[in-house]
């Protein structure tokens, strides 16, 4: 950040702004500055037909645009709005570093502008983790809305944090995700409570160090009003929290998926209970659901829960919507998704589980499983996750690029699960890799595909691998039926 200050309460008139980045950040702040009347520029280092496109409807309002040119910065700048993937290395932010210019993301310019137009700001729950953001934001958003109130889930989850402080409906609260991208473009950001689910080595070319990266997921702390939320099992997310810069009184709340202490929320005999937000944290505990209302009742899925409601606990949502939000509740796709049973063999899609992190807790939640693994490995190794996972596999078929990698650490420490690796990347190696599978399925197994790895050697993206996988399933379901 530079050393110059652009408040929330700046006259935008005549002030120049650039906005990197033409995507579903940088649009949306680009129109909103220019609304202000800031002068606008946008960069973006890519130049094709999608966005040239968008720059035609920008520059119909007279907003500046130049394509192909990301790295220098626009004479006069006096801020620059970024769209979060845009890593801090680039010549762009360096550039000004050195001119005294701050750098906002659009995170933070929405913070920013909350409330600018006369409307009382809605607080922010804020949830940020390596796995589980996405579901943990809708759940809570579910939660919210069985209480009654008017509220969204924004942010990282695909809805612009600019479009829901900034257009025409008053929320009551907003459940926001949070990427380590967005916190690190956000300094000023003071969420009423957050979480860190988890957290696990991703992005790290991104951050440049595990500890970097920790450092931008714990930014969702600072200035906290009423609750820290952590989890219990992974001690860097409480280390985050001694660490926060937070307002006074609020409070450090655990979740763990056993009985809880307290000031924690947790499970006992099946059922879903709060030691935190009751009178008498040292001897009451309020039931809020049963297991068995969350949907799936996978382990990480039930923390996923637990730590919504310990967010809605903490703006104080009763226990009967926590239940009613938890049932209302319907998964993404493409997260632990049953897709069909086919002999006595469940077939499950968890494509979203694109780093050893989710793929750990995706093992996890099944007893003998023929694995359906492989792709980009963006760095990771495999060993701890095979060796964690070695007594629940029938079976592995392996895919994509990265797939020796993986092969590799099943040699060392799974020597006698029997692996199939397919030699292609092409998109139609889905499908043989359902077929192989099937092969070494017995009755009661599940077919699992949650592959450890990013998608993009052989897919678009996860969505799309997911779907080839489930289009494979239904292909043999109609064949068997």
């Amino acid at each position: 950040m530079g050393s110059q200050e652009v408040s929330s309460t700046v006259d935008w008139q005549g002030k120049h702004v650039t906005v990197a980045g033409l995507g579903v950040s940088g649009i949306p702040a680009a129109r909103a500055l220019y609304e202000r009347g800031a002068l606008v520029t946008v960069v973006n280092d890519g130049d094709d037909e999608r966005a040239r496109a968008h720059a035609a409807e920008l520059e119909a309002l007279g907003i500046t645009v130049r394509l192909g040119d990301g790295a220098t910065l626009p004479p006069s700048t006096e801020l620059v709005v970024t769209a979060p993937g845009w890593q801090p290395d680039k010549p762009l932010f360096l550039a000004a570093a050195e001119a005294g210019v701050p750098v906002w993301g659009d995170v933070e310019l929405a913070w920013r502008l909350r409330g600018t137009d006369g409307r009382e700001p809605a607080p922010w729950l804020a949830v940020t983790g390596t796995n589980g953001k996405t579901t943990t934001v809708r759940m809570l958003a579910s939660i919210l809305e069985a209480a009654g109130l008017r509220t969204a889930a924004v942010g990282n989850i695909g809805v612009s944090l600019l479009d829901a402080v900034l257009g025409e409906t008053e929320y009551d609260v907003l459940a926001v995700e949070l990427s380590s991208y967005q916190l690190h473009w956000a300094p000023s950001l003071r969420a009423h409570s957050a979480a860190v689910l988890n957290l696990a080595p991703d992005h790290l070319d991104w951050h440049g160090s595990m500890a970097a990266y920790a450092a931008d997921k714990g930014r969702v702390y600072d200035g906290n009003t009423v609750a820290c939320v952590y989890n219990a099992a992974d001690l860097a997310t409480e280390d985050l929290v001694r660490e926060a810069d937070v307002e006074e009184g609020c409070r450090a709340i655990g979740f763990t998926l056993g009985a809880p202490g307290p000031s924690q929320l947790g499970v006992v005999d099946g059922i879903l209970v709060d030691r935190a937000f009751v009178a008498n944290r040292q001897k009451q505990a309020q039931e809020l659901a049963e297991v068995t209302d969350v949907n799936p009742p996978a382990p990480h899925n039930i923390a996923n829960a637990l730590a919504a409601a310990a967010l809605a606990r903490a703006f104080g949502v009763e226990p009967a919507a926590v239940r009613d939000g938890l049932r209302a509740f319907r998964p993404d796709a493409h997260r632990i998704e049953h897709v069909a049973d086919i002999g006595e063999v469940a077939y499950v899609d968890d494509s979203k589980a694109t780093n050893t992190h989710a793929t750990e807790a995706s093992l996890a939640a099944y007893d003998s499983i023929v694995w359906i693994a492989g792709g980009l490995a963006k760095g990771a190794t495999f060993d701890e996750l095979v060796t964690g996972a070695a007594k629940r596999l029938r079976g592995v078929v392996l895919i994509g690029a990265d797939r020796a990698l993986i092969r590799e650490a099943l040699t060392r420490h799974a020597p006698e699960v029997p692996v199939v690796d397919l030699d292609r990347t092409d998109t139609g190696a889905m499908s043989e890799a359902v077929a192989r599978a099937a092969e070494l399925a017995r009755p009661g197994d599940t077919v699992l595909l949650a592959p450890a790895c990013a998608s993009m050697d052989m897919f678009t993206n996860y969505n799309k691998r997911g779907e080839a996988f489930a289009d494979a399933v239904r292909a043999r379901a109609d064949e068997s039926a």
